[in-house]
């Protein structure tokens, strides 16, 4: 029963960012309001980029830059002691995709609701079905 909590302690990160994307999954399908749907939706990206930067992080790693790198007596480069930049990079990008979408998705919460005075997701269908029939 200790080493499964011991277990549990040690990676309470990772179930931090289950907690937090399952929370994201409830506002984003849950939800009726398009507003608390795109707050949801920005959670759950979020939860999604701090898992992917965890798992690039390293204890008593350094940065990927061999030091003395034209000494000749150098020894074989050791892989264990670096991180790996990869997830980092790709969460960099990962950021400047969720703002992006993030900028859309409000923008267009502002369209819908210039023309249809809500966000109501419940009350918005059936005004879209009326105007479907008319056409």
């Amino acid at each position: 029963m200790d080493e499964v909590l011991a277990i549990f302690i040690s990676r309470v990160n990772y179930w931090v960012y289950i907690l937090l994307m399952m929370i994201g999954l409830y506002g984003i399908i849950i939800k009726k309001n398009f507003m608390k749907k795109i707050i949801g939706m920005s959670i759950l990206q979020t939860s999604i980029i701090l898992f992917f930067i965890s798992i690039g992080a390293k204890k008593n790693a350094t940065i990927p830059i061999i030091e003395h790198a034209h000494d000749s007596g150098q020894t074989a480069i050791q892989a264990v002691r670096y991180i790996n930049p990869l997830p980092h990079v790709l969460m960099l990008t990962a950021i400047v995709v969720a703002v992006a979408t993030l900028g859309v998705a409000l923008s267009l919460a502002i369209k819908i609701y210039k023309e249809y005075d809500t966000l109501e997701e419940d009350e918005i269908l059936p005004r879209l079905r009326d105007d479907k029939l008319e056409k």
